[in-house]
């Protein structure tokens, strides 16, 4: 099971890097594993706004495409079309469907944030939370909302200070 862990940040910019250590480098050296991952911030106007990563295509939604296209070839002759043809379908089909971070947590959390703030929402999977902390301390994080259990919420929190 995923956790979520949203980190606040004094500006986008520090969000910003932040955010690409997180997918660029932490993700690289496989010290952390993210099922979904967006930035939010509050503009000069004090608008939310919100960049989500790019949506990943439905893997599950592509396998189910391509046996359900291979049976319906092979009743037209032509299964490696089916299944073709059904696999480029359930992965389309399976881009649209939202999964991950819930949009409604976002918008609640970027609209709380003050004018200039910004926050990094990340879907853990799994993590080296020591190495993750220690390469996150430089940009002043804060956490805002976690699922974490409660002593876990508390060691991050005090490892970001």
């Amino acid at each position: 099971m995923a956790d979520l862990v949203v980190l606040g940040f004094e500006n986008r910019v520090k969000a910003d890097e932040a955010y690409e250590l997180i997918t660029r480098n932490l993700m690289k050296h496989k010290l952390i594993s993210l099922g979904d991952a967006a930035v939010a911030w509050r503009d000069s106007a004090g608008l939310p706004r919100i960049q989500q990563a790019v949506p990943l295509p439905n893997l599950r939604g592509a396998g189910r495409g391509a046996v359900w296209g291979t049976l319906i070839g092979a009743l037209f002759l032509s299964p490696l079309l089916g299944m073709a043809v059904g696999a480029t379908a359930g992965g389309m089909r399976g881009e649209q469907t939202d999964f991950g971070i819930d949009d409604d947590t976002i918008k609640e959390i970027a609209t709380a944030l003050e004018p200039g703030k910004a926050a990094v929402f990340l879907l853990v999977e799994s993590a080296d939370f020591d190495e993750a902390v220690v390469a996150l301390k430089p940009y002043g994080a804060t956490v805002i909302r976690t699922s974490l259990s409660a002593d876990r919420e508390g060691d991050l929190v005090d490892a970001l200070r």
